[in-house]
């Protein structure tokens, strides 16, 4: 990208990036479309507005610097936290969009606002063989990354004090990047998905996301609370820390504010964290659904998916999803997903972020969706084990459930996909087994399913080989819903 003055603005294809670096005022040719002359006031509003951004900057770099954050002891692994890896693991939204297993090996990461780096130390858990690149514009949470990975043992890893604005200074191009409790805080959050995009490869995904207006809103009031009272003047630090927890303190129980955001675990030390995170959080926002794919659509990015994807299902919020109103059940059917998950956080906004997936348009490849596979689909596919399952500690689990013959829970090693236990009957879990041991075709489940029900338990004749498909089919369906399994259709 070129840095010019705005001088040069006259004629030429230019979009100024409305934004400072902590060095300076920053312009980027990004050739989006011809920009008119400006006039004199205008120059001097696009300088103002810059000073702004930039003294806002600063003031986040301060505050992350006086507060590393997350502030999670370095000894401190993710390894035993499937949930997390889970939704950390590329394989997950890889295959989401694609349908298609990937392998983590040689993949570069990239993990912007890394902060002190226990998202990278994930991501790194998450995906053996990929390097991970970690960028934050706080020199003391770099430190503290560095050291936490070098902690763990993990050698492909590197750490910049770098902006996002800043990316294309690094000279790579990356098959995913994470930019976790972030976003939010850009002047424009177009601009830095534009700016991760700009690296990012064909194929790449990005995960990010933003604050809930909705979620947030009573924090939001207690922000400006505050900026009124001068605490976010300058760097909250623990005068101003102590100063907002005394006027909650000193409030009645029964006023609104206090009575929706004050806990008593904010006091003290360990609350030290929680209370600059929210209550003195510099440049916090929140946006709402159609904030979030305007943005896209602004930075020329396709929406993938909901990280939650199965708690933004607007169905689950009707006591009946089979007799729904009239209104609803002629609806539904012709929304779009923007208007569906716009809908969701209406009626129930208990989503703190807006955390989604998203990636370059036209790159996916296209599918078939697995509930509209014919028979020739399913005896050609072959069957993949999330890798977050494929441990040693989940398959001693289901052979103990086995040897006592009791209903195998999946779902309690991954839960996030699940609103209820997801459950197997004993001998219908032994099919799995192989599944730990690698990839398998799915007529070799079909076969093991022969041995394992040769009869059937009504009518006790021999099952068929159509039946023992069917049930094996049914069985694969309802796991890869919440993708415990992944299901590869041959070309």
């Amino acid at each position: 990208m070129n840095r010019r003055s705005p001088e040069t603005f006259p004629g030429e294809y230019i979009f100024v990036l409305r934004k400072g670096t902590i060095e300076g005022q920053c312009w980027h040719k990004l050739d989006f479309g011809p920009v008119p002359r400006l006039t004199k006031t205008q120059h001097q509003e696009t300088f103002i507005m810059n000073d702004q951004a930039s003294e806002l900057l600063e003031k986040i770099r301060q505050q992350f610097d006086f507060g590393p954050y997350p502030r999670i002891a370095v000894d401190k692994s993710p390894k035993d936290d499937a949930n997390l890896l889970f939704i950390h693991n590329l394989v997950t939204p890889y295959y989401l969009r694609n349908q298609k297993i990937i392998d983590t090996e040689g993949k570069l990461i990239l993990d912007a606002g890394c902060g002190t780096g226990y998202k990278s130390l994930t991501l790194a858990e998450a995906n053996p063989g990929a390097k991970i690149v970690g960028i934050d514009i706080s020199e003391e949470s770099v430190k503290l990354a560095r050291q936490r990975l070098k902690h763990h043992g993990i050698e492909n890893a590197e750490f910049h004090v770098l902006s996002i604005y800043d990316l294309p200074n690094l000279g790579l191009e990356f098959d995913y990047i994470n930019c976790d409790e972030l976003l939010y805080l850009f002047p424009d959050i177009s601009v830095g998905l534009a700016a991760m995009k700009s690296v990012l490869k064909p194929k790449g995904i990005i995960r990010s996301n933003l604050h809930s207006l909705l979620q947030r809103l009573n924090l939001f009031r207690a922000q400006e609370l505050f900026k009124m009272m001068g605490l976010m003047d300058s760097n909250p630090e623990d005068m101003e820390i102590e100063i907002a927890l005394e006027t909650m303190k000193a409030l009645k129980d029964g006023v609104y504010l206090k009575a929706q955001i004050w806990n008593s675990n904010y006091e003290g030390q360990d609350g030290k964290e929680t209370v600059l995170m929210n209550y003195l959080f510099q440049g916090d926002k929140g946006y709402t659904v159609p904030d979030l794919f305007t943005a896209l659509r602004a930075s020329d990015l396709e929406f993938i998916n909901m990280v939650y994807w199965r708690y933004w299902d607007l169905i689950d919020l009707f006591k009946d999803p089979d007799n729904l109103p009239a209104f609803w059940g002629m609806s539904l059917p012709e929304l779009s997903m923007e208007e569906r998950l716009h809908l969701y956080e209406l009626l129930h906004p208990v989503h703190r972020l807006l955390d989604f997936w998203c990636a370059h348009p036209g790159e996916a490849d296209s599918f078939t969706p697995v509930a509209r596979w014919e028979l020739s689909d399913w005896q050609a596919a072959k069957v993949h084990l999330h890798p977050q399952l494929r441990t040693p500690q989940v398959k001693e689990e289901l052979l103990k459930c086995l040897a006592e013959q009791k209903p195998y829970e999946i779902s309690r090693h991954v839960s996030v996909p699940v609103l209820t236990p997801v459950q197997i009957e004993s001998s219908v879990a032994t099919c799995l087994l192989p599944l730990w041991e690698g990839s398998k075709p799915f007529m070799s489940l079909v076969e093991r399913w022969f041995k394992v029900r040769p009869l059937n338990p009504v009518t006790l004749e021999p099952v068929t080989e159509m039946e023992a498909l069917d049930q094996v089919k049914q069985l694969l369906s309802k796991l890869e819903v919440f993708l415990y399994v992944l299901l590869e259709r041959s070309a």
